[in-house]
């Protein structure tokens, strides 16, 4: 193959290698970037959860501080109903004693009068009969006035309806703080809850994120090894044009010389046969080594 036409094709394949190179290298490097986005990414998710994850670890230690509280506070509660269960039998005990003495049973009445004002709301009924139910209605409520009354001057009696009154109040209270206690620490729960619900889905994201970058690694470490390639083989073209282009002008300066030299020795000749030189002819001659 003639070297000046395999040297145009050398440099055509050359810029050809080029172009691509730098077509490789744009894509690589926009590779890179994406990955280095990914990973910025990334880290911030990392450090949101690392967050969220403390914030989790402190709704756990309230929730089960609360917990304990709960737990405290039922106890308590249990006391005191035992204590107010004692108390409510004692004041039974003596309301029985009571009546075994007088012959009167207050509860009984107290059921009376309920019945008997019911009936009144619902039941149709004469005038007559109404007028007669509204006084056995009032005397109810007197013997019943009257019936407390002595009660109330049962010192024991009145002691023990005074000590009900007051772990009743203490029972309440107690039953509030514990569903106060409890609502706070299901609050807190939820909350633990809803964070680790989003923790779980930052970490899907991690992973999936995780997931490009390694890919978008391989992608590029697989376009850098191309290009690498297509750089040796610009490389190694470029080392053949420069040895062609030296032969060449070793070539060009080899047919120079011969053709000064064939010239030198036209111009000897004609020195010889005495005829006349020019400046120029002599130079030549003197560039030949022939003078």
């Amino acid at each position: 193959m003639d070297d000046t036409k395999s040297l145009e094709e050398m440099k055509k394949k050359k810029d050809e290698f080029q172009i691509k190179a730098n077509e490789l290298k744009k894509k690589r490097d926009e590779l890179h970037l994406q990955s280095k986005r990914l990973a910025g990414e990334r880290d911030e998710l990392n450090s949101k959860i690392r967050e969220l994850r403390n914030k989790i670890g402190e709704h756990k230690r309230r929730r089960d501080e609360f917990n304990e509280r709960v737990k405290h506070a039922k106890e308590q509660r249990n006391e005191v109903n035992k204590k107010l269960i004692a108390v409510k039998k004692r004041i039974k005990d003596l309301e029985k004693q009571r009546e075994l003495r007088v012959g009167v049973n207050l509860n009984r009445l107290k059921q009376n009068l309920r019945k008997l004002e019911n009936e009144q709301m619902t039941q149709p009924m004469s005038s007559q009969k109404e007028k007669k139910l509204i006084e056995t209605i009032a005397e109810l409520h007197k013997q019943i006035r009257e019936q407390e009354e002595l009660l109330n001057k049962d010192p024991r009696l009145k002691e023990a309806l005074e000590e009900e009154k007051i772990l009743r109040q203490k029972a309440e209270k107690q039953h509030e703080l514990v569903e106060k206690l409890a609502k706070r620490a299901q609050e807190e729960h939820q909350n633990m809850i809803d964070l680790l619900k989003s923790v779980d889905n930052m970490v899907r994201r991690v992973n999936e994120i995780q997931e490009k970058i390694v890919m978008t690694k391989i992608e590029a470490d697989k376009i850098h090894r191309e290009f690498i390639d297509h750089v040796n083989k610009i490389h190694e073209l470029e080392r053949q044009i420069t040895k062609i282009e030296s032969k060449q002008r070793r070539k060009k300066k080899l047919a120079e010389v011969t053709t000064t030299q064939k010239e030198a020795i036209d111009i000897f000749e004609r020195f010889k046969r005495g005829e006349k030189l020019s400046t120029e002819d002599l130079m030549i001659l003197q560039k030949a080594g022939l003078l």
